[in-house]
């Protein structure tokens, strides 16, 4: 199976937005973004790239409603540290507080955050069907 090999997310500020994606991309292990010579912070990993960039046509960069960048986080306490750390890089929790949810016969531990751009991120670990 093919995977997805970036993720773009508009940002006014990416400045302001680099401190918010370092801080929780750090809980998973990546390093602190890197920013290219047209402005765009980028986070690489092995399998993609999470990018952070002002919107080419030059209009403001809105949030994308309905739209929710998920990462797979291999503890609760991960996801835990990853809901902290954006709370201090300056996001706000938003959805339920973290937790267990259940969908269907999967149980799951997530937390939810909007960075400072409001793109709305989440953090999922996978629990066993007993635990």
């Amino acid at each position: 199976m093919e995977s997805f090999s970036h993720v773009m997310v508009g940002s006014n500020d990416i400045g302001e937005s680099k401190r918010f994606y370092d801080a929780v991309m750090a809980v998973l292990g990546y390093p602190e973004g890197v920013m290219d010579a047209k402005g765009r912070c980028l986070y690489l990993g092995e399998e993609g790239v999470l990018g952070i960039t002002r919107p080419i046509d030059g209009q403001p960069a809105p949030h994308g409603n309905g739209m929710t960048i998920g990462f797979r986080v291999a503890t609760p306490e991960l996801v835990d540290a990853w809901h902290a750390a954006g709370l201090a890089g300056g996001g706000s929790s938003c959805e339920a507080r973290p937790g267990v949810r259940v969908s269907g016969e999967r149980r799951l531990y997530l937390a939810y955050l909007r960075d400072p751009a409001g793109n709305k991120l989440c953090a999922t670990h996978f629990l066993s069907a007993t635990g």
